[in-house]
């Protein structure tokens, strides 16, 4: 209609009614005029190119009159285009055609702004409409790590470890409630006064929290984990300095060899994404069950079956636990068993799967040293309620883990997996571990970032040593650990 749908389509635009004031709802028979005479300004549309663009601009600042045409300019669109209509389009061409309505409302209105205002106005409020707003941009970037949005008018993010604000604002805290419950409500959640509290994912994977009032004070707070396009791997891991090439083989060792593993960390130092990395060292003819709070793995094997929690519903219903999901996969056939992150009774049970036989198995938990990991599962099980004698769950834990790896955020903001530690057995009722390898810190360059090296300890043959046999791996495990004792 706008003389760019090739296929016919209508314009979803609302019925015009009775009243011929509204300057910004031209009939459809005049359209023409105005697309094609001088008043359309630059028609070279920024469709492909903007986005890019728009990617490079997450901490311009705007004018306050930028946001005021914005919000303008976004409620004349809203009282002309029929979402219902709009709803049935392509991604494309639904973009399209809010881009040719709002520069026909700039025409009308006489809106006087530069190429480039228009441009990110354009992009701005097509986010707006289709997607989540002024978040597109960051989310469109790879450098960040974490979008943390402090009400409708703060918005930090993380680039390599460091913590900065952007210029990146909403035009109230109705939108970013709204967005907030766009996000959530794709996953089947949902968050309003009466559930404050909400974790969710993007479909890229991304984690996402929310926290709206009463409960945050100045607004909805938005905290949005993101994950990277491109999948790390464990070389990837090497050449970040995250860990030794040594400390990477035996780590891939571990994983082929089938050992139980507990990957300890504080947040944001990388849990996660060694997890995945983890991962990749699992044979792809092996059945891999994951249970998620909100599911973010990258498995890339065929055989993986993907679990998530849920909430309850408005009548306190159906919640579905943590707990219920480990109990459940052993009902289905498991051979690995993946725990997103341990943070309560389902210890017990994912303790239970490893020692009956689901080797391999892996999990992630809150903790500041590998020790710290042990007692936590501890703890866990005890508040779970069960009556097991303290040295009972000790004897649990050294049968069930074999391995504990470290992550840690250091204070320059890089990430690096700090211990590779065993879990030997119990001495009394202590339990005994056994470092392979260890960040040692040397000290800062003139720029403040960390100088560290990982060291082997010296253990030339670890405890999982019969395993790595079974599996053919001893040689490769006794060659990783010589050249990281020379």
């Amino acid at each position: 209609m706008f003389g760019r749908r090739t296929e016919g389509q209508a314009v979803p635009r609302k019925p015009a009614p009775a009243p011929a004031s509204r300057p910004e709802a031209p009939p459809p028979a005049a359209s023409a005029a105005p697309k094609a005479g001088p008043q359309k300004p630059a028609p070279a549309k920024i469709a492909p190119a903007a986005k890019p663009a728009a990617a490079a601009r997450p901490s311009d600042h705007h004018s306050e009159s930028y946001y005021q045409i914005k919000t303008t300019i976004f409620n004349a669109l809203i009282d002309t285009i029929d979402l219902t209509q709009l709803a049935q389009l392509d991604a494309e061409s639904a973009r399209e055609e809010i881009r040719d309505i709002v520069n026909e409302i700039l025409s009308i209105k006489n809106v006087v702004m530069s190429i480039s205002e228009q441009e990110a106005l354009l992009q701005d409020i097509c986010n707006d409409v289709l997607g989540y707003g002024p978040l597109e941009p960051l989310l469109a970037r790879d450098d960040i790590a974490d979008i943390m949005v402090n009400g409708y008018e703060r918005t930090f993010i993380e680039v390599n470890g460091k913590v900065e604000l952007t210029g990146v604002r909403f035009r109230d805290n109705s939108q970013l409630m709204n967005i907030c419950q766009r996000i959530v409500s794709q996953v089947g959640r949902r968050v309003d006064e009466s559930s404050p509290i909400c974790d969710a994912r993007l479909p890229d994977g991304s984690r996402v929290n929310v926290i709206v009032p009463p409960l945050a004070i100045d607004g909805p707070a938005l905290t949005i984990r993101k994950f990277r396009r491109d999948k790390l791997t464990m070389n990837d891991l090497v050449q970040y300095n995250s860990i030794s090439q040594e400390g990477a083989e035996v780590l891939g060792i571990i994983g082929k060899v089938r050992c139980n593993v507990l990957i300890s960390g504080g947040t944001g130092s990388g849990k996660t994404t060694l997890l995945n990395c983890l991962t990749g060292f699992i044979d792809t003819d092996e059945r891999v069950i994951t249970c998620e709070d909100a599911a973010e793995l990258q498995l890339q094997q065929p055989h993986v079956v993907r679990l998530e929690t849920r909430p309850p519903n408005l009548e306190g219903q159906g919640q579905v636990t943590m707990t219920e999901l480990v109990r459940n996969c052993l009902r289905m056939r498991p051979e690995r068993i993946i725990v997103g992150e341990v943070r309560g009774p389902e210890a017990f049970d994912l303790l239970q799967a490893m020692n009956t036989g689901h080797d391999g198995s892996m999990g992630t938990l809150h903790a500041n040293s590998p020790r710290e990991a042990l007692s936590r599962l501890e703890s866990m099980i005890t508040m779970g309620g069960y009556q097991l004698p303290s040295k009972t769950i000790r004897e649990m834990i050294c049968g069930s883990i074999d391995v504990v790896i470290q992550a840690a955020r250091l204070r320059d903001g890089s990430r690096r997996i700090t211990h590779i530690t065993e879990v030997l057995g119990t001495e009394g009722d202590v339990i005994i571990t056994q470092d392979l390898f260890v960040y040692d810190i040397e000290g800062e360059d003139e720029t403040g970032h960390i100088i560290g090296k990982h060291k082997s300890t010296g253990i030339a043959r670890p405890s999982f040593w019969d395993r790595a046999r079974y599996y053919n791996q001893h040689h490769a495990l006794a060659a990783a650990l010589d050249r990281a004792q020379g």
